[in-house]
This record gives structure tokens, sequence and C-alpha cells, in this order.
């Protein structure tokens, strides 16, 4: 089985949550237990920035955008595990066996929990799916805690589709004005799957065409 985390493309004229839906479905189909390779999700918050995984001990974690795969699945020693998708009822009947992380269904744009809760918050390859950009850029941070870490994976300078209807420049790390940028990363984008691109290929990206398409990975510090 190939794990992927790659773009969710709608047909022209269905909803957005609709397709998103049953793009996952598809793959419960064809794959069966989604989670099966979710351990590849720690890659993420390890690898690219050099995290070691006991950082993540005893921390509350927020995956925003989560998906049904698991992503949190790995981090086995977190004080807290939530996975927050519009989507979270419907991914929970998805899985074939019980996750330890939580699902909470809800919107990126006002997040069902308390300032500065997460002492951790992601969006990876979800950020440009939301409704209101920057309703959600103030919501996580909102909810990270001060010294808090925000990780942010996101392709960049691609055309807005029914699924992903923001497009989004190498700049987007300035909406994060409650944040310090401790580190980013860009890389080319060669497929549609951000594994490869990251991991794969990991191809620095040539700011001589700043036009062009491509990932960024940025770790920000909440203020």
């Amino acid at each position: 089985m190939r794990w992927r985390v790659g773009r969710r493309r709608a047909e022209a004229g269905t909803d957005k949550h609709g397709s998103e839906l049953a793009f996952w479905r598809d793959r419960a189909r064809a794959q069966g237990d989604l989670a099966q390779a979710n351990g590849l999700y720690e890659l993420y918050f390890t690898d690219v920035f050099g995290i070691p995984r006991g950082f993540y001990a005893g921390k509350r974690l927020l995956d925003i955008g989560c998906g049904p795969r698991g992503s949190l699945e790995w981090a086995d020693d977190a004080l807290e595990r939530v996975g927050l998708d519009p989507l979270a009822d419907e991914y929970v009947r998805l899985h074939e066996t019980p996750q330890a992380m939580t699902y909470v269904a809800g919107g990126s744009e006002s997040i069902p929990f308390p300032d500065g809760h997460f002492d951790v918050v992601t969006t990876f390859n979800s950020i440009d799916h939301v409704d209101d950009l920057d309703a959600s850029v103030a919501e996580l941070q909102r909810v990270t805690a001060p010294g808090g870490t925000l990780l942010v994976f996101v392709d960049v300078n691609h055309d807005p589709t029914p699924t992903e209807p923001h497009r989004i420049g190498w700049d987007f790390v300035e909406r994060f004005d409650r944040c310090t940028l401790v580190e980013r990363r860009a890389f080319q984008r060669h497929s549609d799957n951000m594994y490869d691109n990251i991991f794969m290929t990991a191809t620095p990206y040539d700011f001589s065409a700043p036009d062009a398409p491509g990932v960024l990975a940025a770790r920000l510090e909440r203020q």
C-alpha cells in the first residue's frame, strides 16, 4: 500500500466536504485500514526540523484538518492528542479499529478549545482547504500556549480548486503575527504527494522562479 498525503480535488459543481469524504471512502475501499501506515506522520513532526520525538512527551497536541489516517497515533507519550476536522465524525466511521487520538468535528475558524490549551498545533496539507484563512490563522494562534509550537506544511502557488480555495504564497508565515518564525524550509513541488516532495525528492525550492509551485514547511513559536 502506498501511504499518501495528497491533494483532494473536487469535480466541478460538487461541494467541498462531500468531495473530501468521497476521496477517503475510495481510499478505505481500496486500502482497507486507513491507519495502517500512520507512523509516517511522525516524520513530519520530527525529521523535517530535527525535533526529537521526546519533545512531544507530556504535551497537548492538536492537528488541524487531521483526516482519518490517525495523524497523532504515533505520539503515545503525549498528554493529549486531538484531531480537528469538519468531517471527523464521518472519519471515525471509516476506522476498522478504534484509534487512541480524539477526533473532534469542527472547523478551524472556530476551534472549540480555550486559549492556550495546546502545546503543539499542526496543519499538514490542510490550511488551504479552509473557508476563512484569516480566521483560521487567528484561531491556530489563539489555542497555542505561549512558547508553544506551530508546524505548518502547505502547497504554495497552486491555483485555487473547489476543495483548496486559497492560493498561498511564500509570505504566508507573515500572517502569524503572534508568532516568531523559528525555521522555514522550501521545496520544489514535483507531484501531488506531499510526502514525496518533502522526503523522497526533497529538492530545495528555486527562488529564481518565485511563482512556481512549491511546498512550504514552517516551524513557529507562539509569543
